[in-house]
């Protein structure tokens, strides 16, 4: 038997140790695979989704059966292709429509408070995109995504990230989404969530920074940091797997 995780206290010195030294603010939420007990680190904790929520809008558009959803969905999940992702969301019909089922799939996946973007509040961006996420859900949405078999295509597709967008937890071969866009004032934010795998099992994680400069680049630097922060921790963390 492994010895039980440390608490989470430890870890959140360490955290903190961490966030003073990356110039913004950073967040970071897990939840073991298979369960709802979340624990956050770090100031910031949500934020919109960006293109994180390609996943359950992929999931949705495969579960119903839309023409090309598992073309479509590969291009959306692995080079987080925009149009292709607006073909799924409008192949799901009109938007309080795909609204919903987007919805059902993060209900699906225990996430019980997330309300999808239907109105597009930015001309220039999607409505779904525009969803705020918290960090904490999203982490327990991605503990239930590898047991469900609903999304099973799309678990699949998060393991083949193209190259350029191998940051953070893809970095280090964890199937993963992330998501980025400037805020209202330019500034980035950049958000990933993925599963990495720990000596307990296997870890959610949902990963955020909104660096000082806001510029994508040192948001991407940050998330590498974040990830080496989890990698080193990873004997400290939970893990959990799917029943039965």
């Amino acid at each position: 038997m492994l010895p039980a995780p440390a608490s989470a206290e430890p870890l959140q010195a360490s955290f903190a140790q961490l966030a003073n030294t990356i110039p913004g603010n950073v967040g970071i939420a897990y939840a073991p695979v298979g369960q709802n007990g979340v624990v956050t680190l770090g100031s910031l904790q949500s934020g919109v989704a960006w293109s994180t929520i390609k996943v359950p809008l992929a999931i949705a558009a495969i579960h119903a059966n839309r023409p090309n959803a598992q073309e479509l969905a590969a291009k959306a999940v692995t080079a987080s292709d925009n149009d292709a992702a607006e073909q799924l969301w409008s192949s799901l019909g009109p938007a309080p429509q795909a609204a919903q089922q987007v919805q059902a799939v993060l209900r699906a996946g225990g996430d019980t408070g997330t309300a999808v973007e239907s109105r597009r509040l930015r001309p220039e961006f999607s409505a779904f995109g525009q969803t705020q996420w918290p960090l904490a859900r999203q982490a327990v949405f991605a503990a239930h995504l590898p047991c469900m078999p609903a999304a099973a295509p799309v678990y699949g597709l998060m393991r083949n990230t193209v190259t350029d967008q191998r940051w953070g937890l893809a970095g280090i071969g964890a199937p993963t989404k992330g998501g980025w866009g400037p805020g209202q004032g330019g500034g980035y934010l950049v958000r990933q969530f993925g599963i990495v795998g720990t000596p307990r099992g296997d870890l959610a994680v949902a990963l955020a920074a909104e660096p000082k400069d806001g510029s994508f680049g040192s948001g991407v630097a940050a998330l590498n940091q974040l990830t080496q922060w989890l990698s080193a921790h990873a004997a400290e963390l939970p893990g959990g797997r799917c029943a039965g």
